[in-house]
């Protein structure tokens, strides 16, 4: 199982996968690949993002399934078949079982639009607006059972200014999210990525 077969999970616009493509073509994802997009939405605008940069696309609809565990397993399947080694969620809308989680340990990372741990869940920046901060940001993290939880990778900070709305806090959120986890991807298909208990190190 090799961390450079990369596979995104996804299931909306696709902004940061297809940030992830624009990133690979450029060589900033250094070994990584992505070999597939998963997606729960086979109608989202994701998937044609994927078909217009040649990439595989695993479309499945969970109510398809008689269960949460018999759609991951088809998942599970599918990135074993083609020795997926990281999984990168990607606006993926879904809570994850231990079905995939346990196979794909310390192998599946999520970005999220905050400082974690605060604002964890959904809107997250319009959280932050009602908080009234003055500083939020980005978090590159591992993935576990719960709700944002993970232990964290990286983390870069953004402004909340004077005026901002959640859009305009969106617009600058979203510039360093399409940076920061190319970064974090390139140094896990590199082998730079180490986990120890809640703690991470990222070498150099």
């Amino acid at each position: 199982m090799s961390s450079s077969r990369i596979a995104v999970f996804a299931s909306g616009q696709g902004s940061n996968f297809a940030a992830l493509i624009e990133a690979q073509r450029a060589g900033l994802l250094g070994e990584g690949s992505i070999e597939l997009l998963v997606s729960d939405r086979p109608e989202a605008p994701v998937a044609q993002r994927a078909e217009a940069a040649g990439v595989p696309a695993l479309l499945l609809r969970p109510k398809d399934f008689a269960s949460r565990e018999l759609y991951e397993a088809e998942i599970v399947a599918e990135l074993q078949r083609r020795d997926i080694g990281l999984i990168v969620l990607a606006g993926y809308m879904r809570l994850i079982t231990p079905v995939l989680l346990e196979p794909f340990a310390g192998r599946i990372i999520n970005i999220h639009p905050s400082l974690l741990p605060a604002f964890a869940g959904k809107d997250a920046i319009g959280q932050a607006i009602g908080y009234g901060v003055k500083l939020t940001g980005v978090t590159v993290h591992f993935v576990d059972g719960g709700m944002d939880t993970g232990p964290v990778i990286a983390q870069r900070s953004v402004a909340v200014e004077a005026g901002d709305t959640a859009e305009s806090l969106a617009q600058r959120i979203h510039g360093i999210e399409y940076a920061l986890y190319p970064e974090v991807v390139r140094a896990f298909a590199a082998g730079k990525v180490e986990l120890q208990g809640r703690q991470v190190i990222v070498r150099e």
